[in-house]
């Protein structure tokens, strides 16, 4: 299903966000995935931070509008995430678990119209928590809120909301967060019309402790296989990742981090390496 419309609440600033964030990582990370010819798709993950290993194992399939996601981890615990497109007209109903936990479950519904899009959102116990967020824009322009609400207690615990801008060479937001002690704003221009070159800042002010927070990055594909990405906000912390397409969708990433006030400290390094068919 093609989704339409402005998106979700969830993709208001999400440009900056994966710019700034989005495969950074300061462990050693390896990834495997294959595809049966029945069309179940396999993905084994392992990683190693600090001295503890960790693996789980995934297992992905499609039956017509219908997708299955199992994922076994080695502590045990069983994730399965059942996915239905289009079982209503415009719309995507996704249902998680992750046993032994039954009260981590949790059914979703998200609506896609030309102008608008809804999401809700049901914990699967006794009393849940229920969160709703709605879009609404044209053009370009989109406007949105998002709340949660705890039916055990009969208080909201969380209500958002946000205006973001999105063009063909910036993408911009505004974003009142955290009951409204948050105010975030974030842009991201790209400088040629091709997008091998895009600079973004996000500047995040806590209104309860007058805390700022300023971040600014830029990403630069050397040729289609390569990209290299940094970052540096105000308290000296910079990051760096290269990123290698060994071939088509399988990824080399490596990583670091440094505190630039602080460099009696020892750096951060991080590997992925993600091999697909």
């Amino acid at each position: 299903m093609a989704m339409k419309g402005p998106g979700l609440f969830s993709d208001i600033g999400k440009k900056a966000k994966d710019l700034l964030t989005k495969d950074y990582t300061y462990d050693q990370k390896f990834t495997i995935s294959t595809v049966s010819a029945s069309g179940v798709g396999l993905t084994s993950t392992a990683v190693k931070k600090g001295g503890l290993y960790t693996l789980d194992v995934s297992s992905v399939y499609k039956y017509k509008n219908t997708l299955v996601d199992i994922k076994v981890d080695t502590e045990s615990n069983i994730s399965t995430t059942l996915t239905v497109l289009d079982a209503l007209p415009s719309t995507k109903l996704v249902t998680s678990v992750k046993l032994p936990d039954y009260n981590s479950g949790k059914v979703e519904l998200q609506y896609f119209h030309e102008n608008a899009s809804f999401a809700t959102v049901v914990g699967m116990k006794p009393s849940p928590v229920v969160e709703l967020s709605g879009t609404v824009g044209a053009q370009g322009v989109s406007f949105g809120a998002e709340a949660g609400y705890d039916t055990a207690t009969g208080k909201l615990t969380k209500y958002t909301a946000a205006i973001g801008v999105t063009k063909p060479d910036y993408h911009t937001a505004f974003i009142l967060a955290d009951k409204g002690d948050t105010i975030k704003v974030s842009g991201v221009y790209h400088l040629d019309e091709k997008q091998k070159a895009s600079a973004v800042a996000e500047l995040t002010r806590r209104l309860s402790t007058n805390e700022n927070t300023l971040t600014v990055g830029g990403l630069y594909k050397i040729d289609p296989q390569t990209a290299v990405k940094a970052r540096l906000n105000n308290t000296g912390t910079l990051a760096a990742l290269l990123q290698h397409e060994l071939k088509p969708k399988s990824l080399l990433t490596i990583s670091g981090e440094f505190d630039t006030k602080a460099l009696d400290r020892a750096p951060k390094f991080g590997l992925a390496l993600a091999l697909k068919p």
